[in-house]
Parts: C-alpha cells; structure tokens; sequence
C-alpha cells in the first residue's frame, strides 16, 4: 500500500511531467543520433512517430510548467494519452512492415499541409529520406518499432489511470 500511495503522489507530482518531457526529449535525440551517427535513414512513418515523440516531450513541458489545477491536469493527461495512441499505432505500423505484415506504402514526402510543412522547415530534423521497410535493432533483438510500441502502452496505461482518477474524484484538490 505504500509503494501505491508512492506512485499516486508521483503521478500527480511535476516531477511525472518533468519525466515526460525528459523521455519525449530522449526519445528524439535516440532517434538523431540513429539518424546521424549510425546512418540509419528515416522513412515517412518513422518521421510521422518522431512527430508525435516531439508532442510528447511539449506536452510534458507545458504542465510541468502550468499550475497544478484539476482541469488542466485532466485535459494534460488527455493530451499525452492522445500523443501514446499516436505514437503507439505508427510504431505498429512499421512492426506491421518489418515483419511483412503491412501494406509497407509509404512515401518520400511527408504529406503535411502547408500550414505544418515541419519537413520544410527543419529538413535535418523531419526531412523523409527513406522508405518504409524495417527499423533498427534496440538491444537484445529489440527493434526500434517494438520499443516504442512498449513505451506508447506504459505512457498510455499510467495516462489511463490517471485520467479514472480523475473522473473518480481521487486526485488531490489543488
């Protein structure tokens, strides 16, 4: 019951949102240093998964430095579990393509409007420059696309509770 009552007060604590400003952040510099240092090219839907990483981090940034209030931690808690889904159903699309399950159709441009034309923007940062066809190996025979998968459902599952936890009225009132 402690070690409860321990994760409750770091669920509701900055220091959650400051960890996942931290792992939104990490996760991007992962992903350039994959790009950069070891020659590994992104594809669209990598680019698209980079995208929604990058919100994460924002997401996490941008309550850790709001005010603790009920709503805003709700409408936080929505916002990151919106960005896991995201994040969560590209990264099971390139494991849907790297183990010849998906349609693997992708494409050299990213397709955002021009109002978001990030890949113009920062072309080192969100420029497509490869197709699809399989992400690289983590550690242990884990692939990139099955890490992710497994980060988007933990970020997903705490965001749950915290949202029922809400609704529930069991956050503490600030």
């Amino acid at each position: 019951m402690r070690r409860l009552n321990r994760l409750t007060l770091f669920l509701e604590a900055k220091g959650f949102w400051w960890g996942v400003a931290l792992l939104g952040t990490s996760l991007f510099a992962a992903a350039l240093y994959w790009q950069y240092a070891l020659s590994e090219e992104p594809c669209q839907v990598c680019i698209q998964a980079r995208l929604w990483v990058v919100a994460i981090a924002l997401v996490g940034l941008l309550m850790s430095l709001l005010p603790h209030a009920r709503g805003l931690y709700t409408a936080g808690n929505a916002a990151l579990l919106i960005c896991a889904v995201g994040l969560g159903e590209r990264s099971f699309y390139l494991y849907e393509i790297e183990n010849f399950r998906g349609d693997g159709s992708c494409e050299f441009s990213l397709g955002m409007p021009d109002w978001f034309a990030v890949d113009r923007w920062f072309p080192s940062l969100f420029e497509v420059r490869n197709i699809c066809s399989y992400t690289p190996e983590i550690a242990f025979g884990v692939s990139m696309a099955e890490a992710l998968i497994g980060i988007s459902l933990i970020v997903a599952s705490l965001c749950g509770v915290n949202i029922l936890r809400s609704a529930t009225g069991q956050l503490s009132p600030s």
